[in-house]
């Protein structure tokens, strides 16, 4: 069974940064797909940022420029660094990860960024 357990979230003002973190099952980590969704209250989950596989990253365009999705293959770990955050961005963060070659996805349990004066 695989677990993602993200951390990181928390209250920060406009303009300020923060970086979340989500640690994988270490198996099956490498190789697959995995990345960042977010959702705010009445708004459907959307992507933020992902890795398809290998090391080629994408981005939702609302986040282009200001966040960066990372990892750390011995830490079995993924991170997104979030700059100049905006009161928009505030959402509940889930990492998620797919088994390649699979419809199998897993979803951490969130955690929550509030961007706010």
């Amino acid at each position: 069974q695989v677990q993602l357990v993200e951390s990181g979230g928390g209250l920060v003002q406009p303009g300020g940064s923060l970086r979340l973190a989500c640690a994988a099952s270490g198996s099956i980590f490498s190789g697959n797909p995995m990345g960042w969704y977010r959702q705010s209250p009445g708004v459907e989950r959307k992507l933020v940022a992902r890795f398809s596989g290998g090391d080629s990253a994408g981005y939702a365009d609302s986040v282009k420029g200001r966040f960066t999705i990372s990892r750390d293959y011995a830490k079995s770990t993924i991170f997104l660094q979030m700059n100049s955050l905006k009161p928009e961005d505030t959402a509940v963060y889930y990492c998620f990860l797919t088994v390649k070659g699979t419809a199998t996805t897993y979803w951490g349990k969130g955690t929550l960024v509030t961007v706010s004066s």
